[in-house]
């Protein structure tokens, strides 16, 4: 199969077509959308493939026939009819400026009325939005198309200063609301974004919007499928693992197939390297920093429980927690359960760089010194390939001493022993090491399990006054926990560690291999 050109940052459909890139084909889809309804709305994490699938539905409506050649939709399109176009984007700029949303839309509303050689006359921006799509269905006899890309970029940047973020949204919910009261001039509307904002706060005005986030039959509309690595991108697999790319790079999952994010596929072939491509593209700070503030665990983001209304749920100073962590890709939907009347899901990480990375970022926030743990993490795996439980110790020990007395204070902790087994949890995560927490046998449910070079090791945690008391490694043998693994004929290890809750260290750690 011929090698073909990397689209690494490329969303111009044009681009790809006329020079030769690899282009996985989501026509049919689109297809599928105009024949379904009308107006639409997408949340997908970053870099996932929504300005390109904008600029596809873009390159279609104006009828740029030469460019869909060898496509699905090809022979489905009526290539002579020519629709106005109004394209807004928000993906780039310093929407932090109090006064730069409203200098940023003024701008883009300049640049449409120019192309519809036509001048408004008004000065505000519902006005002259109102105006283009009144104008430009007279003006061509044709319903005017609308997509609106990052439709919450400048909300989501000002979280932070959560009095310019309302200002923001309510900006843009008065901006918006012209789509709905215009619903006659209007062929085709699609709005892409990160986060699903509530509709009370953001589209009250506009609750005519399908959401096709959760619909199964769109779930591959952005991203990589199986069946696109190995048909579209085949010339590129030679020398890769085809397991490896799975286990890095796929599982991201909206009730359907799931698919690979695409930035981080082009920069695997590019660089024929694992690394963690997406992650290191922007994780917010923002997000970090909320899950610390809120003492989320890192346990608990392997298996986090959610209804449908939670995932739904997203605004100004009312994020859940689970709702971040799904719209921004860094939990994704691993099972469904319908219970009554409602859908819950359970969240899990998608793939091995974001269990990776994530868990790394957070360990950073709380160290505070990269070279520290990064150092650190080293020494955990030497001697962990050793086995030499002293050193393992001496690891921790030093991690938790070196953490200010007044972090504890501020931070509130409520359960020392779920921060303390987070810590552990988190170093290995970082490393990339196969962890289980709470890990489910016939006798009970033990605190984590780690399995690497060919052995496994079981963790119990407890917190004691200030002597070592010696129950977390009796309870792992009480309730015979290492039965589970005995069938692997591996070297099996018992740790039980124990914490003083006034010391705030490790105070015990036992160790006994079965």
């Amino acid at each position: 199969m011929k090698r073909r050109k990397l689209p690494i940052g490329i969303q111009n459909f044009h681009e790809i077509r006329v020079n030769d890139y690899y282009y996985v084909d989501k026509t049919a889809l689109a297809m599928n959308l105009l024949d379904e309804g009308k107006h639409y709305f997408l949340s997908r994490p970053r870099r996932f493939g929504k300005s390109l699938f904008l600029d596809t539905l873009k390159e279609l409506f104006e009828a740029n026939e030469p460019l869909f050649q060898g496509l699905a939709i090809y022979d489905q399109w009526d290539w002579s009819v020519k629709y106005p176009v109004l394209r807004f984007s928000f993906g780039s700029g310093n929407f932090t400026d109090p006064d730069y949303l409203h200098q940023n839309l003024m701008a883009q509303l300049d640049k449409l009325e120019a192309e519809a050689v036509s001048e408004s006359g008004y000065e505000t921006c519902p006005e002259r939005f109102q105006y283009l799509i009144r104008h430009l269905h007279q003006q061509t006899g044709l319903p005017v198309v609308i997509l609106i890309d990052e439709y919450d970029k400048p909300i989501l940047d000002t979280l932070q200063d959560p009095e310019l973020a309302r200002k923001n949204r309510d900006f843009l919910r008065g901006f918006y609301g012209t789509i709905k009261d215009h619903d006659a001039h209007i062929r085709f509307t699609f709005l892409t974004g990160v986060s699903k904002f509530s509709k009370v706060s953001l589209f009250s005005g506009l609750n005519n919007l399908k959401d096709i986030t959760l619909d199964h039959r769109y779930s591959t509309l952005c991203g990589y499928t199986d069946n696109d690595i190995d048909t579209v991108f085949e010339a590129e697999l030679e020398g890769l693992n085809r397991q490896e790319i799975r286990d890095w790079y796929n599982g991201y999952n909206w009730l359907g197939d799931g698919v690979y994010n695409p930035f981080d596929i082009l920069q695997l072939f590019d660089n024929r390297a694992f690394e963690n491509y997406w992650f290191e593209t922007g994780t917010p700070t923002f997000l970090v920093d909320t899950l610390l503030e809120r003492q989320v665990k890192t346990l608990q983001l392997e298996n986090m429980f959610s209804s449908s209304a939670m995932l739904s749920s997203f605004d100004v100073g009312q994020i859940v927690t689970e709702a971040l962590l799904f719209q921004t890709g860094y939990l994704t939907i691993k099972s469904t359960e319908r219970l009554g009347d409602t859908t819950f899901y359970t969240l899990g990480y998608p793939n091995r760089e974001v269990y990776k990375s994530l868990n790394e970022s957070l360990l950073s926030a709380m160290v505070q010194n990269p070279s520290e743990q990064a150092m650190q993490s080293g020494r955990l795996y030497k001697a962990l390939l050793i086995n030499d439980f002293d050193a393992l110790k001496n690891i921790f020990h030093a991690f938790f001493a070196s953490i200010p007395h007044h972090w504890y204070t501020s931070n509130n902790i409520q359960s020392f022993e779920g921060f303390y087994s987070s810590v552990f949890y988190s170093y290995f995560a970082a490393l990339g090491l196969d962890v289980t927490v709470e890990d489910c046998t016939n006798h009970g449910r033990l605190d984590m399990t780690l399995k690497f070079n060919q052995q496994v090791y079981l963790f119990e945690f407890k917190v004691v006054e200030l002597t070592p008391e010696g129950k977390a490694l009796q309870q792992i043998k009480d309730k015979q926990y290492a039965d589970k693994y005995r069938d692997l004929e591996q070297p099996i290890h018992l740790i039980g560690v124990e914490f003083s809750k006034d010391d705030r260290n490790i105070v015990g750690f036992e160790t006994e291999q079965v």
